[in-house]
């Protein structure tokens, strides 16, 4: 065609390079799932995989269509590669795999599973949907998911396992728990707080307020701290810190119920009875608390301190109504009508739902032999009151507390009789009354209960040490206790000393010498030992002081023949023998 020009264009279609990759194959993935075409998606999956071994989320992906598609088994093989063999800190495939494993119903497979993912992962992505299926473990296993901790929620199971002891009136294990809970995460400050009460309930005030302290050093408005500091400044006899802490915390009006309930308390128990009842006034109002029988005992005492008499009746006629099996409402109710009938007016009474103390004994008394109620066994403040006067209360009741302890014969009543037996500032009277109360609860499998880990302090050994004015018989037991070291306990010392002096009281001291120190310790350490069944022969023994077997073998037999030690193993361990 004349005058134009011909132009040749390139009529071949446009050519996009597909890039096959894994994130390819994922974006098919989905795009498959989308329109629940799960055997492409699955394809896909795959291939991601092959592009991407190392990547655990195509893994994971591959082990989701894979449940998805109902094969948990094979599902859960590939969660276990990942773990294995790509990357063993994704710990998230472990609720995976707890899932699959509860769909195919194998709930101990799916418990052990959780228990990993709970205690490993620290993110806690899926702590509400593990929370779900504990539920779903507990109904199918009938029983609850042993957990020791929640690591994503750094102590919170330990710390409520503490409280739990707190509440029951286990404050040794408490303490335990809690100290180590402190040492590991000292940002808890409520282990720290639970930490101090758990040392006031057991008398040990001066560790109480320096733990409070150190939590008003870390944070000086903590509100549970500062009420458990005015108690122990209260304990210590008041004073201006007392008074000016107390004018604190009374224009404080917390909004949290924690709070409310701790303050009210902490007012009660400083006498602020008013406050205290404005406080628990408060708690009544919110429905959620309408079956908290305690709170409203507490509010029945702050109406009754500060002259609510017709409203306390109501509250503990409510009380009694919420738990009907407690002494408590019926007391308060009974002494409320006996003085109203007098005209008289109510005693300031104490913010702790159980009996006066004088009372607790009485219905103890009343139950004689038998068995006392488990409710009253688990009473916290029932026990806290005990330990409490165990350690500060005056003779008369400690008496009476050593005799209630021994209806209660648990770990924790161990523990505190054997410090208090080896306690050398007590009444040697009432240590050996705990002593004997120890040996029931044994059923005479032990002369000596409880092992303390500790050996003496310097002071102890002061105390320790003072048995006979003649230096000769002292020098024995310097002599023992020198050669004991840290091999035996405190206990373990001061039942040797006792031993010595039951010895020389029975043969008179008038014309008696000591011609052989080393021989007297040694056959003393000889049958402490056999007294707390710790393993000593007299070849070990006679080595360690330099002397013959036939020593040691001859005043031990000597000590044994006024004291009857053997005769007294014998009738708690028969099969004992000596061994040389």
């Amino acid at each position: 065609m004349k005058g134009k020009n011909l132009r040749v264009t390139d009529t071949r279609p446009n050519i996009i390079a597909l890039r096959l990759d894994a994130s390819f194959f994922f974006e098919r993935a989905v795009r498959s799932l989308d329109r629940n075409h799960y055997d492409k998606a699955l394809k896909y999956f795959r291939k991601a995989v092959e592009y991407e071994p190392d990547n655990p989320v195509n893994h994971c992906n591959l082990a989701g269509i894979l449940s998805e598609m109902g094969d948990y088994q094979g599902s859960n093989d590939i969660l276990e590669s990942v773990l294995k063999n790509v990357k063993p800190s994704m710990t998230e495939c472990y609720f995976y795999m707890a899932n699959n494993y509860a769909n195919m119903e194998q709930f101990e497979a799916a418990e052990k599973a959780l228990v990993t993912y709970l205690e490993e992962d620290e993110e806690g992505h899926f702590l509400e949907e593990a929370e779900d299926m504990m539920e779903l473990l507990y109904y199918e296993l009938d029983r609850p998911t042993k957990l020791n901790r929640i690591k994503a929620r750094q102590g919170a199971v330990e710390h409520d396992q503490a409280r739990m002891l707190l509440e029951e009136g286990k404050f040794a294990q408490a303490a335990k728990l809690l100290e180590q809970i402190s040492g590991d995460q000292p940002e808890l400050l409520a282990a720290r707080n639970n930490l101090a009460l758990s040392y006031y309930y057991m008398g040990m005030f001066e560790k109480a307020k320096e733990t409070i302290m150190q939590v008003l050093q870390d944070e000086p408005g903590n509100l549970h701290a500062l009420c458990n500091l005015a108690i122990f400044y209260q304990n210590e006899g008041g004073g201006p810190h007392l008074d000016e802490l107390m004018a604190s915390l009374a224009v404080i009006v917390p909004f949290q119920q924690d709070q409310v309930f701790k303050l009210g308390t902490t007012m009660g128990i400083m006498g602020r009875h008013e406050e205290a009842y404005k406080h628990f006034h408060r708690l009544l109002k919110d429905s959620e608390n309408k079956e908290d029988a305690s709170l409203y005992h507490y509010a029945a005492v702050a109406a009754s301190n500060t002259g609510r008499y017709a409203e306390a009746k109501r509250l503990w006629q409510y009380v009694k109504k919420l738990d009907p099996v407690s002494e408590t409402p019926r007391f308060y109710l009974s002494r409320l009508d006996e003085l109203s009938r007098k005209g008289q007016l109510m005693e300031k009474l104490s913010y702790h739902y159980h009996l006066p103390f004088n009372e607790q004994f009485k219905l103890w008394e009343k139950y004689g032999s038998r068995s006392v109620p488990e409710e009253m066994k688990k009473d916290p403040l029932v026990r806290s009151s005990f330990f409490w006067a165990l350690r500060h209360g005056d003779d008369a009741t400690k008496t009476q507390v050593i005799q209630a302890l021994a209806l209660i014969g648990d770990e924790e009543v161990r523990e505190a009789l054997g410090l208090f037996i080896v306690d050398l500032t007590q009444n040697p009277g009432l240590r050996e009354q705990a002593r004997a109360v120890l040996r029931r609860m044994d059923g005479q499998q032990a002369d000596v209960l409880v092992t303390m880990p500790a050996v003496p302090t310097a002071e102890q050994y002061v105390e320790l040490r003072a048995a006979a004015a003649d230096p000769q018989m002292q020098a024995v037991l310097d002599k023992a206790f020198s050669m004991m070291g840290k091999r035996y306990d405190i206990a373990q010392h001061h039942d040797l000393r006792e031993l010595w002096l039951e010895y020389l009281e029975r043969i008179g001291t008038e014309g008696f010498t000591i011609q052989h120190v080393d021989g007297w310790a040694a056959a003393l350490e000889y049958l402490t030992a056999k007294m707390h069944r710790k393993q000593a022969t007299y070849r070990e023994i006679a080595g360690r002081y330099g002397i013959s077997v036939s020593t040691v073998s001859r005043y031990a037999r000597q000590i044994d023949s006024v004291c009857g030690i053997k005769q007294k193993i014998a009738q708690r361990l028969p099969s004992f023998t000596e061994k040389v």
